[in-house]
């Protein structure tokens, strides 16, 4: 029985005639994701963010909504960029077509790196004490998750969907160069998808090392709100409990390293608190 696939819809028209052609990596409920290389077929790789026409909205509705959903999130990441935020950097784009090339960034999302560290353990005898063995690393990695996070808030961006699938691990090697793959809410390409396995990690170990890089800004905003701040904390604490339980408990490092990282810091995450308690009183409600 083979797997039903998804055919996308057609590339706009700079990239019909594209050689190579565009390598899908990834579907979205909005946009498709391509790796394609940037001006010359010999140059770095790089992202292209596809948003198609929705056949279900009104013509002028779609080309006003894709229009300004590309120019904020392009708006946002170029902002990031200027104050220091470690994001893709944006190449090139056409908000009238839909699209937009971005840095391709090498390495693994934060996601994918702590589950391969529980599959490697998974069934030995040592299982509950890896953790404890790379303590140090894992405090490491939310320290950095929880200063690059401060550093996104300050500069007055709200991402929207923080999630460890939005997190990148930029392979230290690799340096700021333009390879990579993402994006949280896709479903990803994963047999001979363009990027391969990571290549950087070995048959015994995983690597938790590397700077965090933020992705996939198409749900941010821009405000310096304490109750937005608070809710993008919310939303991250939740993706660590329900995806990785095993480190849940050293979450409490990502809002250390949040609190000591820029002045208002300490206030969300007061307001935070607030957010935990109607999050849980909702819950009890359902």
């Amino acid at each position: 029985m083979t797997t039903p696939t998804h055919t996308p819809l057609p590339l706009p028209p700079p990239f019909h005639n594209t050689k190579p052609p565009p390598s899908l990596l990834a579907l979205g409920a909005e946009a498709h994701l391509y790796t394609t290389t940037f001006l010359l077929p010999s140059s770095n790789k790089c992202i292209l963010k596809h948003r198609p026409p929705k056949p279900y909205r009104h013509p002028t509705l779609d080309a006003r909504l894709t229009r300004h959903r590309i120019l904020s999130e392009a708006r946002t990441l170029v902002r990031c960029r200027r104050e220091g935020v470690p994001v893709p950097g944006v190449l090139m784009l056409d908000a009238d077509h839909g699209w937009m090339m971005m840095e391709y960034v090498e390495g693994g999302t934060v996601k994918e790196r702590l589950q391969k560290l529980r599959e490697r353990w998974k069934g030995r005898k040592m299982e509950g004490d890896v953790w404890v063995a790379r303590e140090g690393e894992v405090r490491g990695l939310m320290g950095r998750i929880g200063r690059v996070v401060g550093r996104m808030h300050d500069v007055g961006v709200v991402h929207g969907d923080l999630t460890t699938s939005n997190l990148m691990l930029r392979s230290q090697e690799a340096g700021p160069a333009m390879e990579g793959e993402w994006v949280d809410g896709d479903r990803r390409i994963e047999d001979g998808d363009a990027r391969g396995p990571d290549e950087s990690l070995g048959e015994e170990d995983v690597s938790l090392d590397g700077e965090i890089v933020l992705i996939d800004f198409g749900l941010a905003t821009q405000s310096m709100q304490d109750e937005d701040k608070a809710v993008d904390l919310y939303v991250l604490e939740r993706a660590f409990g329900s995806t990785h339980p095993e480190v849940e408990e050293w979450f409490q490092e990502v809002l250390r390293a949040y609190g000591e990282s820029y002045r208002g810091g300490k206030v969300v995450l007061k307001r935070l608190e607030e957010v935990r308690m109607r999050g849980r009183k909702k819950s009890m409600i359902g």
